[in-house]
């Protein structure tokens, strides 16, 4: 039997409760359809009957496979590009492949052995981060991408609220111990310097010792469920907690992106416009941020094809991504950006083994 992906996102057709296309095909036009994938894949030319006749060890006239062909084109697995020409498998058709026919292999050792030797080489956390960003890169010949270890938890120990002017108050916190951090917060009308004391006495006395973001949290509850009978002081802590007890995500700077010219060796992606959006989407980096924080809150290995990222720059590639852990928590997720037309038999494991090597390498450097 097929190994299946780990966390591999299941079709549209099968989420709504239609049978898959395994369910409807048999075992011939399942293997017919596994080579043309995998011919396809290899050379990126669209694959005719006959050379799908050929190439499937089956003894089968091109006529026979090209109502084959025919029918994989009806469940959506298959389109012609142009009007003479073979067929490519469509979105829907590389998760059928994914899901149900992909067998994937264990990665080779002495790959494997590469992999741990760059990662265990690097000592600091921000040497071992580029370094794992790269060389996801390099071995897949792909983009690589990896998404820093989100922030330690963030102890409130004290906070004070100083009034810079009418609507711009600065924030004084400081957490986990003696660490001191500076935030201007903008709000949406003036208030007292009482009040901003009175508040930070408040949120000092019921939020001290706790963490910053489950305090947001419950404050937000609080304000979501008794607005109605909260005192000013109530309301104006909650709106200060909100602006102000928010994890400082570095921007940029909290995912790595390395090889993205890669891209431009695969001809579907080489196109000028298209390569212009998708290095805008690499520089900007909250597109990618907002796939691999569905990635963070999903289980094991991940893998969006095409349309499924939901971004229109994403429509022609695939991201395949997996969580590292250090000590059993997820810290983030290391991952690759290629084109639909990828090996995923070969990718999918190194992206997996790459991700554990490195939360191996974060365990030892801890």
């Amino acid at each position: 039997m097929p190994q299946r992906p780990p966390g591999s996102r299941p079709s549209a057709l099968r989420k709504r409760g239609y049978p898959g296309p395994e369910a409807l095909l048999n075992e011939r036009a399942q293997h017919l359809f596994r080579v043309l994938v995998q011919r396809y894949i290899g050379s990126g030319h669209p694959v005719g009957s006959r050379t799908l006749s050929r190439d499937s060890g089956l003894d089968l006239s091109p006529a026979t496979v090209r109502n084959v062909m025919a029918d994989l084109e009806d469940l959506g697995l298959l389109r012609a590009p142009h009007v003479s020409a073979g067929r490519v498998p469509t979105v829907q058709g590389y998760r059928f492949f994914v899901d149900s026919l992909l067998n994937v292999a264990p990665i080779d050792e002495g790959e494997l052995a590469r992999l741990r030797t760059q990662l265990e080489m690097k000592g600091e956390r921000d040497s071992l981060m580029d370094a794992a960003t790269s060389l996801i890169s390099d071995v897949t010949h792909m983009a690589g991408i990896v998404t820093l270890p989100k922030q330690e938890r963030l102890i409130l120990r004290h906070v004070e609220f100083l009034a810079l002017s009418p609507e711009r108050v600065l924030v004084i916190l400081v957490v986990n111990g003696s660490d001191v951090q500076n935030r201007v917060i903008h709000l949406a009308r003036p208030y007292s310097r009482e009040l901003l004391e009175q508040v930070g006495n408040y949120l000092n006395e019921v939020c001290a010792g706790k963490d910053l973001l489950e305090v947001r949290e419950t404050l937000l509850v609080e304000l979501k469920e008794h607005r109605s009978s909260l005192n000013e002081l109530m309301r104006t802590a909650i709106e200060m907690a909100d602006k102000a007890f928010v994890k400082d995500t570095g921007g940029e700077e909290s995912l790595l992106v390395s090889g993205q010219t890669n891209l431009m060796e695969y001809g579907e992606l080489a196109d000028m416009e298209k390569l212009r959006h998708l290095f805008e989407a690499f520089r900007e980096k909250t597109e990618l941020l907002h796939i691999l924080d569905q990635c963070l809150r999903a289980e094991g290995l991940q893998i969006f094809i095409g349309e499924e990222s939901g971004f229109d720059v994403l429509d022609g590639c695939s991201v395949i991504a997996a969580p590292y852990e250090r000590e059993g928590e997820v810290l983030g997720v290391l991952g690759v950006i290629g084109p639909t037309r990828m090996a995923y038999d070969r990718v999918i494991p190194i992206v997996d083994v790459t991700a554990r090597l490195l939360g191996a390498a974060l365990n030892q450097h801890h």
